[in-house]
Parts: C-alpha cells; sequence; structure tokens
C-alpha cells in the first residue's frame, strides 16, 4: 500500500476529528461542573453529589468495554458501517440526557427531597454515560482542548452576561446559566457530530481491515513492517512496546485478545493511563470546588481559571512532540510530572493566592496535558498495526483509567470524608 493511498484529504481527516467534539464539550461540562452544580446551585448534600458522579463512572466503565466488543464484532445498521452506526446510537443518546443532567428536576421544588431528586437525575445520568461510551473514538487532541476552551469561554460569557458584575455567589439563581450552557454545547456538539457523519466515509466488512490481511501477501506484510520500523526510528524510539511477529503470512501479524493478555506492556500502559486520568480527572473536578469554597473567588473564576489551564495546556502541546524526540516519551512524562508537583506544592503553601492562582493554573495546564498526551501516544504506540482489535484493546486500556471506577471511588470517598469547603491541603 503506497503513502499516498495512506494519506487521508485534509477534509476528511478534519470531519473524523469532529466526530468526537461533543464527547469532549459534555466531558469538559461533566468534570468541572458536576460537583460544584449539584452543591453549589442545586444544594445537594456533598454524598449525593458525590453518588451521582459514582454512578456516571461506574456505568461509563461498564458500557466502554462492552461497547467496544460489540463495536468489533457488530456489522452495522444496513449500508451503515459498523463504528459510524455506534456513534450515531451514542450521539442521539447523549443528546437526549445531557441537558436533563445540567437542569432543575422537573415538578421539584425546596419540599422536594434530596434523595428523590438524586433518583431522578440517575437515569439520564446512565443514558449520557452510555452514549459517550457508544461515541468514544480515536481523535486528534487539538478538538479535544478545543472542546474545553470552548465551554470555558461560554461559561465566562454566560456568566458576564447573565449574573451580571456584583453577583458573585453561585446559588439557585444559576440554574438558567448551567442549563444554557447545556444547551449551546449540546448544540455546538451535534452540528460538529453532523459533520463527521456527513463527511467521513466507512469501509464495509469484506473490505476493511479484517479481510485487508488475507487480501494482501507476504511482500505487503513485510514492506509495511519496514515502513513501521523505518517510523520508529526516525521518531527516535528504541524499541516497540509490543514484540515484533515475523511472518510470511500478514493475517497472523494480528494478535488475539488472549495474546493481548499476556503481554506485560498491555498492564503497563493501562496503569500508567489509569494514574493519568486521575490526576487530570480529579484536578479538573475539584478545581471548581477549591476556587469557590477555599479561595472564596468569585464565581467567573470557575470559567477563567480552567480556561487558562487549557490554554496553556495547548500551547504546550506544540512544543511536546519536539521534546519528545530529544529525550524521549519517558522523560517528557516525567517533566510533565514535575510542572504538576510544583502546582500541588504551590497550592499547599499559598492559603490565600488571590490572582496567583493564574500563574498555578499555567503549571497545571502545561502538566495535565503533557502527562495525557504522552500516555495517548503510548496507547497507540502499544496498538502499532493491530487493528483487528484495536478498539477493544484501546477500550480496554481506558476503561482502567480515572475516568472510570477509579475516578468514581475517589470523587465519592472525597466527597463523603470532607466537608464542601475543602482546605487547599484537602484539595491537594
Amino acid at each position: 500500500m503506497s503513502d499516498a493511498v495512506r494519506s487521508l484529504p485534509v477534509l476528511q481527516r478534519l470531519s473524523y476529528a469532529m466526530g468526537h467534539f461533543l464527547n469532549d464539550l459534555c466531558a469538559s461540562m461533566w468534570f468541572t461542573y458536576l460537583l460544584v452544580y449539584y452543591h453549589s446551585v442545586l444544594g445537594f448534600q456533598n454524598t449525593y453529589a458525590g453518588v451521582l458522579l459514582l454512578v456516571g463512572q461506574i456505568a461509563d466503565g461498564i458500557c466502554t468495554p462492552l461497547i467496544g466488543y460489540e463495536s468489533d464484532r457488530a456489522p452495522g445498521c444496513g449500508n451503515y458501517g459498523k463504528r459510524k452506526s455506534w456513534h450515531l446510537v451514542g450521539t442521539l443518546s447523549v443528546a437526549l440526557s445531557f441537558a436533563f443532567i445540567f437542569n432543575q428536576c422537573l415538578d421539584c421544588d425546596y419540599l422536594t427531597p434530596q434523595w428523590a431528586s438524586m433518583i431522578y437525575f440517575i437515569p439520564f445520568i446512565i443514558i449520557f454515560q452510555f452514549g459517550w461510551a457508544a461515541t468514544q473514538i480515536s481523535h486528534l487532541y487539538a478538538f479535544t482542548v478545543m472542546a474545553n476552551i470552548t465551554v470555558y469561554a461560554l461559561a465566562y460569557l454566560l456568566f458576564h452576561v447573565q449574573a451580571g458584575e456584583d453577583d458573585d455567589v453561585l446559588g439557585p439563581e444559576d440554574i438558567s446559566i448551567f442549563r444554557n450552557l447545556s444547551l449551546i454545547v449540546l448544540g455546538i456538539g451535534t452540528l460538529f457530530s453532523l459533520f463527521f457523519h456527513l463527511g467521513t466515509s466507512e469501509k464495509r466488512p469484506g473490505a476493511g481491515e479484517e479481510t485487508g490481511g488475507e487480501e494482501t501477501g507476504g511482500e505487503e506484510g513485510s514492506s509495511r513492517r519496514k515502513r513501521l520500523e523505518e517510523e520508529e526510528e526516525e521518531e527516535g524510539e528504541q524499541r516497540p512496546l509490543l514484540p515484533r511477529l515475523e511472518t510470511s503470512s500478514s493475517s497472523s501479524l494480528f494478535l488475539q485478545w488472549k495474546c493481548w493478555l499476556k503481554q506485560p506492556s498491555f498492564y503497563q500502559v493501562a496503569l500508567l493511563y489509569m494514574c493519568t486520568r486521575l490526576i487530570v480527572n480529579l484536578s479538573q473536578a475539584y478545581i471548581s470546588m477549591y476556587l469557590i469554597n477555599t479561595l472564596g473567588l468569585p464565581k467567573k473564576f470557575i470559567a477563567t481559571i480552567p480556561l487558562v489551564m487549557y490554554l496553556s495546556g495547548f500551547l504546550s502541546s506544540f512544543i511536546m512532540k519536539p521534546v519528545s524526540k530529544l529525550v524521549g516519551k519517558s522523560l517528557t512524562y516525567f517533566m510533565g510530572l514535575l510542572l504538576i508537583m510544583a502546582f500541588s506544592y504551590w497550592v499547599l503553601l499559598d492559603d490565600s493566592m488571590g490572582q496567583r492562582v493564574y500563574g498555578a493554573a499555567v503549571l497545571l495546564g502545561a502538566g495535565s496535558a503533557t502527562i495525557l498526551v504522552i500516555s495517548l501516544s503510548m496507547t497507540a504506540e502499544l496498538i502499532g498495526d493491530q487493528t483487528v482489535l484495536c478498539v477493544c484493546v484501546c477500550v480496554c486500556v481506558r476503561n482502567r483509567d480515572g475516568g472510570n471506577l477509579a475516578d468514581g471511588v475517589f470523587f465519592f470517598s472525597l466527597a463523603a470524608k470532607w466537608s464542601v469547603c475543602l482546605r487547599s491541603h484537602e484539595f491537594h
């Protein structure tokens, strides 16, 4: 297969990247504003807010591997490709459920028990997490950062326009802000998903990756292995994460799922990704609580500080590739950890940060972006040319991440053990 055939047109690559934009927008709101919305705006107790987030993470942890497995096996709906079929189901599920999560319980008032309101939100959260898992596909990181920047910029505009300058405390009067933000996010994300479905084509079974190995001969497999080795050498990698399978039959190059479970690198990458997502998601979820309850800053800071974090992360992503080529992925990841540790000690030692929190946000944003991109790069490197079970492998790696059960347990534990009015060392 020539490089000309392998290279996709720019418009097709752009439309493919748009397919995950709705997920990224909703995930940004989910992790950044869920706890602060249910506690500070709706007035939920800490444990009830933690239970809702835990239910969502458990649902995500269950749905992700099941959908990944079925996505590799199911033929798709009619003439629609199997991946795009699942993507469409997920998009519809997210669009129909997400707006209810960031809205007031229908027919509820101040006399409604909190446990009843919590039960009302649980089905919408489960449907949303199912749709999020079904929509999850490989995507360009730049669009992930752009999605977060979009959410926080919109949140700042809504706080500035609807709340006014003198109202600095979150409360029930801000329900309309979060409702409007969720509706705008759904509108933008659904439009991008439409572009994805119109601009991205998918091969039908029989012409896709499953049969590609049988239709190409040993010479084709040999040239592919040679090309991969040249790419690794060009990127400065010392050795592949998986041992290269030397065989004349290209169809036998692909590992079966039992073989994946015997690979130590599979568990190493999964553990790395789990720890990375714990760092990124926990800091993203509790930064709003820290700003409002610990530092006592105006509510517009829950939009501006995350915006600064992701702008710094976006800018740092441009120097990440040359740095990783120069010093390697492991040292680049370690440099990201150093930035996060610097942020943590700053928060721990400075009890009244005030405007200095912007400097700390730059450190956290750059460090989080670095470790997340490198861990995703290692996941892609792990899969390599093992494309037959790539979705199943990818979701198995990501299902061990902080975005699922591990995150939910940590969120619930923090919410149940400590007061929402966290001290800075408790946030750390």
